[in-house]
């Protein structure tokens, strides 16, 4: 009787433990972390605010955390507050990863 409650607890808590690393890794094979994501930023160029629809167009560099070559696309933003004070011309450097998706900028800052 004891060592069937042993090995019910035993495998309980290797139950709990595989689930918890399951839910602690990206899902998505051959992505990064967003952790990572988040901290690789990509030059850029803005070609066009669209403060109605919370989007940017950016003429960018090679995007590594996405895979991405350099190219000019639209972009949603996770936050409308991102795109205050931005206006076509403007160099800046930002991160974006794929939500939904959907690939959305997740931070962005004037270029140095």
């Amino acid at each position: 009787m004891k060592s069937a409650i042993t090995l019910k607890l035993i495998a309980a808590c290797a139950l709990v433990l595989c689930a918890a690393g399951a839910f602690s890794q990206n899902l998505e094979p051959g992505k990064k972390p967003a952790a990572q994501a988040a901290a690789s930023m990509t030059d850029a160029e803005v070609r066009k605010v669209d403060r109605q629809n919370n989007k940017i167009t950016l003429k960018h560099a090679d995007i590594k955390n996405l895979d991405m070559p350099a190219m000019t696309m639209v972009f949603q933003v996770r936050e409308p507050a991102l795109l205050d004070n931005l206006q076509a011309g403007d160099k800046v450097r930002f991160s974006a990863d794929k939500i939904g998706g959907t690939y959305t900028v997740l931070s962005i800052e004037p270029a140095p």
